[in-house]
């Protein structure tokens, strides 16, 4: 295994692990300046009264009468405890300096449930509110801010120990701003709050960047965003930030976003947090008519929206739930649902593309309305069947169905063993599914499973992971693919191949044929030692087996092979579509003991 640490650690990059253990080593000794900041958040009210004018837009009112979590209506109390998780009801430390609290509190579980209410999704609802002429949101937006800056004093308690989490409450108190028209007059207390925020992030973003994912992008454009804000109500600190966020932001959408637009992070909801915040800042340059960005960066952002544009249900919104999902959602400026990724493509799209991606009827555009942007009047074109190379997936559609094949091609680290699964989506509808997550800390089943290659619609060999866990968040013996052949289009189908070997000489070679009414997947297995299941996890349907068949009002789904099929059983398993959200649902399990060939023929 230490061989295997030691390929994995190359793999995360050499200035990655130097930024690592400076960090660390900067945070025992304290020379990392963050341990000895101080900043005193200036007491009255956070927001002025509105004197814009009164507009007539559909607010959000997923925080009117209760409390939204992780996409899920949880609860309903008047005020959050700041430090309460609304995962488990556990307190999590409030007195403690954030780095003297250990990142994962066995008692405390899941430190995202005490997080989640510290977002500031409240303060866009709230300001929503305020802006249609609502007298009381005013009044709560103030209060409920006094409140957490009473509970949660500059930099103590867990609400301060992440540079990401401080970077979000910059972000949604900027869109709150941005809805008051208070950018240019604000308050000297919500300043300097934003300025306590960039003291906290500044220090630390070393540490984002080097995990090479949305934590720094998070904080780059936390750190332009509040630096350029500061600077132009008079504070001349905020330029240093400005510069400091604007150079992470250019390096880290160079880095992290493929030629094809595929993100680091391998997940649809990822790649949303990540589109979310450069849509952000760019709306906030043009709003305060700041510099251009550079051409490559909007280049890469282009691809990147054209990506999740692509992995959209235009009619539902809904993404496959490929790679980790955290709950996250930013910008939350429509009460849609936290699957609906319209909205995000939506505003991407007309920011970066300067082109709607869907019409103009559905909530999805409201907030292009809050946001005051003028609608583009070209589309984004349809969707051809594409191979994005770089990231690893390949998207099939024909006139009712679409499929999303993913293989191994990972230059950054992988969070789960996902390796040649297959999403497959009849008429909207998810048929064959990925699990999802679940959560980040509530067992090392939960992780093993939701994280494992049960949890998706590929082949297990021998009762072992595709690659081995090595921690929560890291996996080891990453997969190359060694079998490729490119995308084939004609009028009659699409096919696609891949396929790998992994560290046992297990190899799985997956065809992949798409015509019109029926969908072929040939998987080629062998060099496993004593058995191998094919999964697909399907869509909650009355399923019925039937001797080599499974049929359901969706499609009939039939199997054969070149061996003998040891066993073919429906069996049950789980998802977790919105974050520490799980349910049931059917899984069909084929296992063979023999080397050879597995047909499977879904007619729809």
């Amino acid at each position: 295994m230490s061989l295997v640490k030691l390929k994995t650690a190359l793999g995360l990059g050499l200035p990655n692990l130097i930024r690592v253990f400076a960090y660390q080593l900067g945070i025992k000794t304290g020379l990392n300046k963050v341990k000895s900041i101080t900043s005193e958040v200036k007491q009255g009210d956070f927001f002025a009264p509105y004197i814009g004018s009164t507009v007539n837009i559909q607010c959000n009112t997923q925080w009117s009468d209760t409390h939204t979590y992780f996409g899920i209506e949880r609860a309903n109390e008047a005020l959050p405890n700041w430090h309460q998780s609304c995962l488990n009801g556990e307190l999590a430390p409030a007195a403690k300096p954030w780095y003297l609290i250990g990142d994962f509190n066995n008692q405390l579980g899941d430190i995202k449930g005490v997080w989640e209410a510290s977002r500031f999704d409240w303060v866009v609802s709230f300001a929503q509110h305020v802006a249609t002429g609502d007298a009381t949101a005013f009044n709560k937006l103030n209060s409920w801010l006094i409140d957490w800056i009473d509970k949660n004093p500059t930099y103590n308690g867990v609400n301060w120990k992440c540079g990401q989490e401080a970077s979000i409450r910059v972000m949604h108190l900027a869109l709150a701003a941005l809805i008051l028209k208070q950018t240019h007059n604000t308050t000297p207390a919500l300043l300097s709050f934003i300025k306590a925020h960039l003291k906290r992030i500044s220090p630390t973003i070393m540490y984002a960047v080097a995990q090479d994912n949305n934590h720094g992008t998070s904080e780059a454009v936390a750190l332009y965003i509040g630096g350029s804000w500061l600077a132009q109500n008079g504070d001349a600190e905020g330029i240093k930030w400005q510069k400091q966020g604007l150079k992470w932001l250019e390096n880290r959408a160079q880095k992290l976003i493929e030629e094809d637009g595929s993100f680091s992070q391998y997940s649809v909801t990822y790649h949303r947090v990540m589109l979310d915040t450069y849509s952000l800042a760019e709306v906030w340059r043009q709003k305060h008519e700041l510099p251009l960005f550079t051409k490559r960066l909007y280049a890469k952002l282009k691809v990147a929206t054209n990506w999740l544009f692509y992995f959209t249900n235009p009619k539902t919104g809904d993404a496959p739930n490929l790679g980790a999902n955290d709950g996250a959602r930013l910008i939350p400026l429509t009460g849609t649902d936290y699957r609906d990724f319209r909205p995000s493509v939506q505003l991407a799209s007309v920011v970066f593309n300067n082109k709607v991606a869907y019409d103009l009827s559905g909530d999805f555009n409201i907030p292009l309305n809050w946001l005051e942007l003028s609608i583009p009047e070209q589309s984004i074109a349809g969707k051809a069947p594409k191979d994005f190379i770089n990231g690893g997936y390949t998207y099939l559609a024909c006139t009712n169905a679409v499929l999303y094949f993913n293989y191994p091609m990972f230059k950054f680290r992988p969070s789960q063993c996902d390796a040649l699964h297959i999403d497959f989506w009849l008429n909207g509808q998810n048929i064959f599914r990925d699990g999802g997550t679940f959560s980040y800390n509530a067992g090392q089943k939960y992780i093993d499973y939701y994280g494992g290659v049960k949890s998706h619609n590929t082949v297990e060999f021998d009762s072992h992971e595709q690659m081995p866990r090595l921690s929560r968040f890291l996996l080891g013996d990453w997969l190359k693919t060694s079998t490729k052949k490119a995308l084939a289009v004609s009028n009659e189908y699409q096919t696609v191949t891949a396929g790998y070997k992994d560290r046992f000489g297990c190899e799985h070679i997956r065809t992949i044929k798409l015509q019109p009414n029926v969908l072929i997947i040939q998987d080629i297995i062998n060099g496993f030692k004593h058995q191998a299941i094919l999964r697909f996890r399907l869509a909650p349907a009355d399923w019925q087996l039937v001797g080599d068949s499974v049929v359901s009002e969706l499609c009939t789904i039939n199997f054969s092979a070149d061996i003998n099929i040891k066993r073919i059983e429906l069996t049950t398993g789980y998802e977790s579509r919105y974050y520490y959200q799980e349910s049931e649902i059917p899984v069909l399990e084929i296992e063979v003991n023999k080397p050879g060939i597995l047909t499977t023929e879904v007619k729809f």
